[in-house]
This record gives C-alpha cells, structure tokens and sequence, in this order.
C-alpha cells in the first residue's frame, strides 16, 4: 500500500478490499465465508447469486463476494471482477473428476481483463477428508504454473475445521499491502 493510501486510510477510515470467492459448486465457498467471518461452521444451502460480509483482518477491510458456483450462475461471474483486488478460488480437493471444469473456469476468468491485476489464492478446500487430493497435485492439475503473469498461492485448508484459512489470509494480506 502507498503511504499516501496509508495516510488517507488512518485518516478517513480503511480502503475496501473486494475479493471475490469463486469455485464449482459444492465446493465449500459459503462455509468458508462464514467460517472466516463468524468463526463458526454454519449449514449452508446451494448459493443461488451470492453472499457479501465485510470483514476486518490485519488492518485490511475486505468486502468478500461468495458467488454461486452452479453452471448457470458461473455465466454471470464477470459480472463481479470489476474493482476485485484478488479472487479466492475454492477446489474440492475430493473431486479429482470436476478438476478439469474448475481449471477451465479458473483460466476463463484469469483471461479476463478486469482481473489481469487480481492477485489468485487457491484453497485446496476438504483436506479433512481421506483420500483428498493435495495441493501439488490439484495446482499440477489446474496447470497454476501456466499462470505466468499472475501472483498466486496454493493452500489446503479445511473450511469446516478452519485449518489452513487463516494462513492463506496471511498470505493475501501480505501481498495486498505491498501494493
């Protein structure tokens, strides 16, 4: 962040942070939201359009947008990458058989030029469950390394558990701030 944003910030309140929370359906992206923001595993139904909660971590304001993963509602995802300072990319990590649809998504949206400046966090979301993939094999399948022009990460996590969420938020934070 430039000390002029800092400044402007410490003066007239922080700057929202709009971060999109995208992936196929079923993938876990509204139990992480509320995971994240409450704290607390909820029961979640199919998202139909989506879910907003702003949220304050390490002095950031982050406006999260969980949208619906169904196949109609994936049509209208660009509706929501203007202004998006990072995409949070949530992968069923017990799913090996939708890997290729995500990847397609994925680099569908990455093509797109409202987000050639989004920063990606990919969650390999359902690492409490045995037999998951792990992340190197979800990033090789994803093909993450074809993402030349692109800061990203990649972290397993557990939204119902909370593991792993808070470090990849780190990770963003992190990068967020430099910027």
């Amino acid at each position: 962040m430039s000390q002029f944003t800092q400044l402007w910030s410490r003066l007239f309140g922080q700057e929202e942070m709009k971060l999109l929370i995208l992936g196929l359906d079923n993938a876990g992206k509204t139990t992480m939201l509320y995971k994240i923001t409450m704290g607390e595993a909820v029961d979640t139904a199919p998202t139909v359009g989506s879910n907003t909660e702003v949220f304050e971590y390490k002095n950031l304001k982050f406006v999260l947008w969980d949208i619906g993963g169904q196949t109609s509602l994936r049509q209208s995802w660009s509706q929501y990458f203007t202004a998006a300072r990072a995409v949070i990319l949530v992968i069923d990590s017990c799913d090996a058989g939708r890997l290729s649809l995500a990847k397609e998504e994925l680099h569908r949206m990455c093509a797109d030029e409202s987000l050639k400046d989004a920063l990606l966090l990919v969650f390999a979301n359902k690492q409490d469950v045995r037999g998951c993939l792990t992340p190197a094999r979800i990033s090789e399948e994803l093909k993450l390394t074809d993402l030349r022009d692109r800061q990203w990460h990649i972290m397993a996590c557990s939204a119902l558990t909370g593991q792993g969420l808070f470090e990849g938020l780190d990770w963003l934070a992190s990068r967020l701030e430099q910027r």
